[in-house]
């Protein structure tokens, strides 16, 4: 069972290295229910700053090669972090892991920039393109007041380590991830200074999840991924400056 004790990690991680973290928008966090956080991704301390902030403990969604390198799985599942399987189990795994939580009434917390962000190096007020994954479970998922929370971490002051591990080295635990076959290494992204931004949620209402069928559902999964993408831009524009 996942512990509050997670918090307090969390906190205390952030303590050790010295990470400051400010929360804004606090009073748009559902402190109750079923919530699918939904967050921009460039370091490994994203899951920790946002349970930390989040002020509840939440089961990220991480990628596959993470539960097949030794320590790093201890590391993840201690967190409540939850390894994808291969590509061709990928999407079936994440839906049946993040329902079940969604159902015990959890946060379940994805980064739908998938893994490019941590690979290369990406400026602090950048998102990249959404993987629309993360919205059809939200449609999906048989789970009355779910509610999609956009957050957006905004880094004013962090510390680059540029040469970590290989990334080749990376393949031998997952050779299906392309970008493990490229030269170079895995960056490593220290926050010292960091706001979390909570933007408007989405609450997937019965009227919602209605239009989630024929052709009107590839339209309300776009609805749904655009405004996500659009609070952490607006919100990053802002915790940037």
């Amino acid at each position: 069972m996942f512990s509050d004790s997670t918090l307090q990690i969390s906190r205390w991680l952030l303590a050790a290295l010295g990470t400051q973290s400010f929360l804004y928008h606090e009073d748009r966090i559902p402190r109750s229910g079923s919530v699918l956080v939904v967050s921009n991704h460039r370091s490994f301390l994203d899951p920790v700053l946002l349970t930390a902030a989040i002020g509840r403990p939440i089961r990220f969604a991480c990628h596959h090669y993470m539960g097949q390198v030794p320590v790093m799985r201890e590391v993840v599942t201690t967190f409540g972090a939850f390894p994808l399987e291969e590509p061709t189990h990928r999407q079936q795994h994440f839906f049946e892991q993040a329902t079940a939580l969604l159902q015990a009434r959890e946060m379940v917390g994805v980064f739908p920039e998938g893994a490019e962000p941590m690979v290369k190096f990406t400026p602090a007020n950048t998102v990249g393109k959404f993987q629309r994954g993360f919205a059809h479970l939200a449609m999906r998922a048989p789970v009355q007041g779910l509610a999609v929370l956009p957050v957006a971490i905004a880094s004013y002051q962090e510390q680059s380590i540029r040469s970590t591990v290989p990334l080749r080295l990376l393949s031998l635990f997952d050779p299906s991830e392309p970008l493990f076959s490229q030269s170079g290494w895995h960056p490593l992204i220290i926050y010292q200074r960091t706001n979390i931004l909570i933007g408007r949620p989405y609450w997937i209402t019965p009227s919602v999840k209605q239009r989630y069928q024929g052709k009107e559902a590839k339209k309300v999964v776009t609805e749904l991924t655009e405004h996500c993408q659009g609070e952490i831009t607006q919100l990053l524009s802002k915790g940037c400056l």
